[in-house]
């Protein structure tokens, strides 16, 4: 019978918990790393939005502050004298007075000039010169009055034969169109140039005074 008692015992070696304490540890503040990482980028992100976002309100506001908006014209008197009278084309007349309206808060406006034309159905029967280059200030309304007569109105006895047709049958219906070259003004800058046009229907009665369905009507405007 043999004894055991001298036989040697080999152990098998474990892992080494220390290397592995030292992988986590490096595995976790790599994770922590990311973590902040990520949370300042996204403060980053939104401090960035924010403040674009606050700029681009800024911005709106300001352009809408600032924007310009086309002068406003209303028809306020329109007049053919003497429309009544058969032969009245011999001393043919026509007065008109129409205001120009800045409702800009900011924003100025310079004309140019300013040109009135008068025309029945479809073709013109007078023009003329009407203001000499002017400034518009901000929140301004300006006075427009013209007159035809004479060389500036070219009326012969057919169309005032026209004018009579019509007027027998309650009314007769012209078109007043002002135009002029505008520019917008914002202390001391200033827009690229536009040609304005106002387009005033008006219709006066058998008198040949302004209907009041046309009084104080607001003049559509377009530029070209």
């Amino acid at each position: 019978m043999h004894s055991n008692d001298n036989i040697p015992i080999h152990h098998v070696p474990g892992p080494n918990p220390k290397p592995l304490q030292r992988h986590r540890t490096r595995y976790y503040m790599q994770r922590v790393q990311e973590s902040l990482t990520t949370r300042v980028s996204k403060i980053i992100c939104t401090i960035f939005l924010g403040l674009l976002f606050i700029a681009g309100l800024i911005a709106f506001i300001l352009w809408l502050s600032l924007r310009p908006h086309r002068p406003r014209f209303f028809i306020h008197d329109f007049s053919v004298p003497g429309l009544a009278q058969e032969s009245g084309f011999q001393n043919a007349q026509i007065t008109f007075k129409v205001t120009a309206r800045n409702s800009n808060q900011k924003v100025g406006v310079y004309y140019e000039s300013m040109v009135g034309s008068v025309f029945y159905q479809g073709q013109k029967i007078g023009s003329m010169p009407l203001l000499f280059p002017f400034y518009q200030e901000p929140k301004n309304t300006t006075e427009v009055n013209g007159v035809l007569s004479g060389a500036t109105l070219n009326v012969n006895n057919e169309r005032w034969a026209e004018f009579q047709g019509e007027r027998a049958h309650g009314s007769v219906v012209f078109r007043l169109e002002l135009t002029s070259v505008i520019e917008f003004h914002i202390h001391t800058w200033g827009s690229k140039r536009h040609t304005m046009h106002a387009n005033c229907d008006v219709g006066v009665g058998p008198d040949g005074y302004i209907l009041l369905a046309y009084r104080d009507k607001r003049c559509p405007v377009y530029f070209s």
